[in-house]
């Protein structure tokens, strides 16, 4: 088979190239209606600019290969390098820095630092929870999943307390960082003429304003842990601050640690807001699925204690919901690969070494070839296990791929299914049946205007930390 490159989407104009079709609102919505009606490869170009993507299982198991491409970070990461520099999202492969934080970083996932977060994710929820119960019982999803997920970074991280739940106006820092996250999403669209209108119209500034603030808050809460240590590390901040990469015996300096908890608060809340928004849009659209998982937690929580650090393990059914919702939606869009040397993809579209693209997990996840006819359906059961042995691997990488693969992926996941149990035990909880659901995009989907009714279970108990054992 000769070598060919991929197919374009229609209406390609000489010069400017594929211009027409782009949607700068919901950019990665629209690739995956494309890949969908073009192939599991396609590429853009826009201006010289050539953007491509991959939607089928297969075809990304060949940029999965560490041995021929790796991490990449294309435009749409470099927009953020000037908030988050070299930290572990956007630090190019030969950063050192990523090496030494990563090494640094790896103990506080370990399911010894995992339980000493219990009892602080709890507490987050229940506070949550006790904000939901003085409501109308009406809420907003996303913007409460936001909340959720930051305070829950914030505090475990960080020893930083937003106080999402507690105060009658929202952190400044909340508003920063979305308006922050807005004009990213943006920019990452290649429309002529953007960089001039953001000018005229301060756009640019404020977005400047925005990071200058949140260089500021991150900068005091790292200058108040050195003046006031703690006596052993407890949380992110303190690994950072204390200790050395074992192979180097290096530390972080501080601007690095500041890259680093702008990363987490960024990448780290994002993803977890996201899922769980989706999580309680198919379950309130799917009431049998809730049920199932409403028992579930019902009877491990039936005694009315506290929820305990290894009970949260116990919650498959839970867990699947989670697995199914990241499937359907996954966490991140997608992720960037490029290639480490000259390299021919699929036997037929040729790539030179440092040539990226980008793996667009939506399409990958409902690709028929390893989900089935259903693939399009919500059907959690399909993560039973006897499943998953039965299916490829590189059919479902919600937390990226290889080395570079998201660190924080067991945090978010216990902090995940606590949520979502927690609500499904506490609540009843219904869509307004006239909604359609609209995904909006920054650097996740999320349902937009999706609001939940909630009620109060008779007999639930609120979900107040238990003592980690």
């Amino acid at each position: 088979m000769g070598v060919l490159r991929p197919p374009h989407p229609p209406k390609r104009v000489p010069l400017i190239g594929d211009i027409i079709g782009l949607d700068p609102v919901k950019p990665m919505q629209n690739t995956a209606r494309i890949l969908g009606e073009i192939g599991p490869i396609y590429q853009r170009r826009i201006l010289g600019m050539r953007l491509t993507f991959l939607g089928g299982a297969d075809i990304a198991a060949e940029v999965n290969d560490d041995a021929t491409w790796q991490k990449a970070v294309p435009r749409p990461l470099q927009l953020l390098r000037p908030i988050a520099e070299d930290g572990l999202f956007t630090a190019y492969n030969d950063e050192p820095n990523w090496h030494k934080a990563h090494a640094i970083l790896a103990p506080a996932f370990t399911q010894s630092s995992m339980r000493s977060y219990h009892d602080t994710m709890a507490q987050v929820v229940d506070e949550m929870c006790s904000a939901w119960d003085g409501a109308s019982g009406d809420v907003d999803v996303a913007a409460e999943m936001t909340k959720l997920a930051l305070e829950t970074i914030g505090r475990c991280g960080f020893g930083y307390r937003f106080d999402s739940f507690g105060r009658r106006e929202v952190d400044p820092f909340l508003p920063a960082l979305k308006d922050m996250l807005e004009y990213i999403q943006a920019q990452g669209v290649p429309v002529p003429g953007r960089k001039v209108v953001d000018a005229l119209t301060g756009r640019t500034r404020q977005h400047q304003r925005n990071v200058d603030y949140m260089f500021k808050v991150v900068d005091d809460v790292i200058a108040d842990r050195q003046t006031n240590p703690h006596d052993e590390p407890r949380d992110l901040l303190d690994l950072m601050l204390t200790t050395k990469d074992p192979e180097t015996g290096d530390q972080l300096d501080a601007r690095n640690v500041r890259n680093q908890i702008l990363t987490f608060l960024v990448a780290g809340h994002e993803t977890t807001a996201s899922a769980l928004s989706f999580a309680l849009y198919l379950l309130a659209t799917h009431p049998d699925e809730a049920a199932k998982a409403r028992a579930e937690v019902d009877e491990l929580w039936s005694t009315g204690a506290a929820v305990r650090f290894e009970e949260v393990a116990k919650l498959r059914t839970v867990r699947r919901v989670i697995d199914e919702t990241m499937r359907l939606w996954p966490t991140s869009p997608g992720y960037f690969r490029e290639a480490k040397q000259d390299t021919v993809l699929d036997g037929r579209y040729p790539f030179k070494q440092g040539e990226w693209l980008m793996v667009v997990l939506q399409q990958v996840h409902r690709d028929p070839a390893v989900w089935g006819d259903d693939a399009d359906q919500f059907r959690p059961d399909r993560f039973q296990s006897d499943e998953v042995r039965a299916r490829p691997g590189h059919g479902y990488k919600p937390f990226g791929t290889g080395l570079r693969a998201c660190i924080g992926r067991q945090f978010a996941y216990h902090e995940m299914i606590l949520a979502l149990a927690t609500i499904l035990h506490r609540y009843d909880f219904a869509a307004d049946p006239g909604y359609t659901l609209d995904v909006a995009e920054q650097m996740t989907l999320k349902p937009a205007g999706f609001r939940l009714s909630i009620t109060r279970r008779a007999g639930a108990d609120a979900s107040a930390p238990a003592p980690a054992t």
